[in-house]
């Protein structure tokens, strides 16, 4: 039986109670704040809490937050936001740690959730934005098929630096 989210020994999957203390730690990593927007550490009660609701509906919540799991052993996360049914599009944000950055895992991450954006949700395209100096990302989009689309330039104040955003678009 093939499973939908599923790609030889990669699988996507829900989050879990149990990925508390593993999802702590990336949310608190300070060097993953700047692809996430994130200015503040979060705390594992406001988290546990986020745990208990990740249950809810794409449909309702917007977003679907997934676990990359390579060889029993979670790896990362993959995430469609700001879903929208009726002009049939997400975002696509997605995170791998460092020691399993640049082994293919994360094209085929994105590879499954494209196939369940299309399939399933019935989008028609994914978007992506990331900043001019995030050159990993950059490749990885590009090598998955997505097209620069747009430049919003100085969007990103960083360390005293602005930098210009990236407007990636994949057409389902």
């Amino acid at each position: 039986m093939s499973q939908l989210l599923k790609d030889k020994d990669l699988i996507l999957r829900a989050l879990e109670p149990s990925d508390l203390e593993w999802l702590y730690q990336i949310e608190n990593d300070t060097s993953l704040w700047t692809v996430s927007d994130t200015y503040k550490p979060y705390s594992k009660e406001v988290l546990a809490r986020y745990l208990e609701n990740a249950h809810q509906d794409i449909y309702t919540a917007k977003q679907l937050r997934l676990v990359i799991e390579w060889s029993a052993q979670a790896i990362g996360l993959v995430d469609l936001f700001d879903f929208d049914p009726k002009h049939k599009r997400a975002y696509l944000g997605i995170v791998i740690l460092g020691p399993y950055r640049s082994k293919g895992l994360a094209k085929r991450a994105l590879s499954l959730m494209m196939v369940y954006a299309k399939g399933t949700l019935d989008c028609h395209q994914l978007v992506a934005t990331m900043t001019e100096d995030n050159t990993e990302s950059i490749g990885l989009f590009e090598s998955a098929g997505f097209k620069r689309t747009g430049v919003r330039k100085d969007w990103v104040f960083e360390k005293g630096v602005y930098k210009s955003e990236y407007f990636y678009q994949r057409i389902l």
